[in-house]
């Protein structure tokens, strides 16, 4: 596995981008995405020789992650991505990890699956792709 991204909760995208865009040197990559199942948008931002960062904001005050953006955001996951995800969930089930979420379609990532477990106090995403959501044209 590798890591592919890190995830950061923001209150706001908008105000999120900008300033890891002015701060850092990082660019926004993909549209906003709406993952209705969690109920967040997100975006993705790169910079050249960097790991991509996701940005996550809720969409709706019931999302978990609105407690957590009220009082400001920060980390909330790193996401790995593997060459099997249903193989690498089925081996972690048998390792010191809680499983958070079963693979279910991610909209971030076109619809391929994602998966969530909690490590050494670190939510960790899964994933088994390289393609995004929304992908902005260069």
């Amino acid at each position: 596995m590798i890591l592919d991204h890190i995830g950061i909760v923001v209150r706001s995208l908008e105000k999120g981008i900008a300033h890891w865009e002015k701060l850092f040197g990082y660019q926004q990559q993909t549209t906003v995405i709406t993952n209705k199942r969690q109920k967040v948008n997100v975006v993705f931002l790169e910079k050249k020789g960097s790991l991509s960062i996701k940005l996550i904001e809720p969409s709706e005050p019931s999302s978990t992650i609105a407690k957590m953006a009220s009082r400001g955001g920060g980390l909330h996951h790193l996401c790995f991505r593997t060459e099997n995800l249903e193989r690498t969930v089925a081996k972690m089930k048998n390792m010191p990890v809680r499983i958070i979420a079963l693979p279910e379609p991610g909209e971030a990532f076109a619809n391929h699956e994602i998966a969530f477990v909690y490590s050494q106090g670190v939510n960790i995403e899964l994933i088994d792709t390289l393609e995004r959501a929304g992908k902005i044209k260069e």
